[in-house]
């Protein structure tokens, strides 16, 4: 067996400088300091995060960070510069088979924040916010990575992989692929690459409304028929508008045959009852697009001297992608450094992780679909309804229904964790002392955020 592994002088190559990308840099970079390690790091990134537009430098990402995530980069050093944030949400409503249940968020102290990946919206008003993802490369770039600004069209081997631009070709010692699911995989088919499965979303830019509260999420299952799930998250000045439908991406037929403009004219004709107390009918869009998402990981996503990481090859499911970015990216990187460079290097230090990503969101799975159709049923939706207000002055340890559906909206909690406790004893008992007695019907279940 080749004994690769990263000298001195060594070129690693990251192909995308998103989160993945420069999370990627930054914990080889930490790791090589740590280890006595010399490496060039060149991060191939061709969008400039200042131009306002999903065309230019957006990767058409909600752009929520869990708590978790904030904690992870933290242990970075890296702490998130004031403009970068656009709101911090406190609290979600989830509307529902005609009720509303609002969910505060459970423990003190653990934020989520929005923020834009790029530059805000094309039409957006006033200066651009400030990226993100911008942010986190320059970061990479301080601590000792370099930007190359240019698109990666090919990557072929030749002994070690050779990275091809419209410029010219260089060899990398180690490439790390973190092109996402929105973008063709540069590897030509001699490294074997099987990207992740994906769905097609429906997203979309608004302006928030001035009665809007800035700090709080509105969420809808089940309407119109066949969405997994919908919302419209505050950032700043705006609303980011992100859909999902069941089976199929509403932009190629499932859920809203005429594509985006179509779905999200079904999602506004549906829910105007709650919506239309802040919009005079549909609201203009100021960018939208149909990013992917990812439903299941990659299945050949490393080999001698390649490792994919982030939404390349494994993310939570529906939630918490930069989290799930730095695990991926923290666990490449640390292998690369301590382990080796080669397939069977990757295999047993980096897949286990991957793999602990795909078990968890198998969880996921199975609590969104039973979430998104016994919800759509007005006396289960009555009854955990009640369940949440009922639990509302109780300890954390107690509030079953409000973490199972926080954790589920937020990203904030493991799936498996929020599957044992949809399963807890005391739980499932004041879930059916609700049924029982038909569910209580919440105060205000007709009024809106912030009324």
């Amino acid at each position: 067996m080749n004994d690769l592994r990263l000298r001195n002088g060594d070129r690693v190559v990251v192909v995308g400088g998103g989160p993945a990308g420069s999370f990627a840099a930054l914990h080889l970079l930490a790791a090589a300091r740590q280890a006595g390690l010399a490496c060039q790091v060149d991060i191939y990134e061709p969008r400039d995060f200042f131009t306002p537009g999903a065309s230019r430098n957006c990767k058409g990402c909600a752009g929520v960070l869990s708590a978790g995530a904030l904690q992870r980069m933290a242990s970075l050093g890296l702490t998130i510069p004031s403009e970068v944030i656009q709101s911090e949400l406190r609290v979600y409503q989830l509307h529902v088979a005609g009720q509303m249940t609002t969910i505060e968020q459970p423990v003190a102290g653990r934020r989520i924040l929005s923020v834009y990946r790029g530059a805000g919206p094309r039409r957006g008003a006033g200066p651009p916010p400030a990226s993100f993802d911008g942010f986190l490369l320059g970061q990479a770039v301080a601590a000792g990575a370099r930007t190359i600004h240019a698109r990666v069209r090919k990557v072929s081997w030749e002994d070690r992989p050779i990275v091809h631009t419209d410029s010219g070709s260089a060899a990398a010692d180690l490439l790390v692929l973190a092109t996402g699911v929105n973008s063709r995989p540069p590897l030509d088919e001699s490294f074997g690459y099987r990207p992740p499965s994906s769905e097609v979303m429906v997203q979309d830019e608004i302006a928030r409304p001035d009665n809007w509260p800035g700090d709080t999420v509105v969420g809808f299952f089940g309407q119109p028929p066949g969405l997994l799930f919908g919302a419209l998250v505050p950032k700043g000045d705006y609303l980011h508008v992100s859909l999902l439908w069941r089976g199929r991406g509403a932009a190629t037929g499932g859920g809203a045959r005429g594509g985006r403009a179509d779905a999200l004219g079904q999602f506004y004709a549906a829910h105007a009852p709650v919506l239309r107390h802040f919009f005079s009918g549909q609201p203009p869009s100021l960018c939208g697009c149909n990013p992917r998402i990812l439903t299941s990981p990659a299945t050949v996503y490393y080999g001698d001297r390649w490792v994919s990481v982030g939404d390349a090859a494994a993310s939570h499911l529906f939630k918490d992608g930069i989290h799930s970015a730095f695990i991926t990216a923290r666990a490449a990187m640390t292998a690369a450094v301590t382990a080796g460079i080669g397939r069977e290097d990757f295999r047993n230090a980096y897949e286990p992780v991957c793999k602990g990503i795909a078990v968890d969101n198998r969880y996921g799975a199975v609590l969104y679909s039973l979430t998104s159709r016994l919800l759509t049923l007005p006396r289960v939706a009555r009854a955990f309804s009640g369940a949440v207000q009922a639990e509302a002055r109780l300890g954390y340890g107690r509030q079953f229904h409000a973490r199972l559906l926080w954790g589920m909206l937020t990203g904030d909690e493991p799936y498996a964790n929020l599957f044992r406790l949809a399963l807890a004893p005391r739980g499932v008992l004041a879930f059916a002392r609700q049924m029982m007695v038909g569910g209580i019907k919440v105060p205000g279940t007709s009024e809106v955020p912030g009324t």
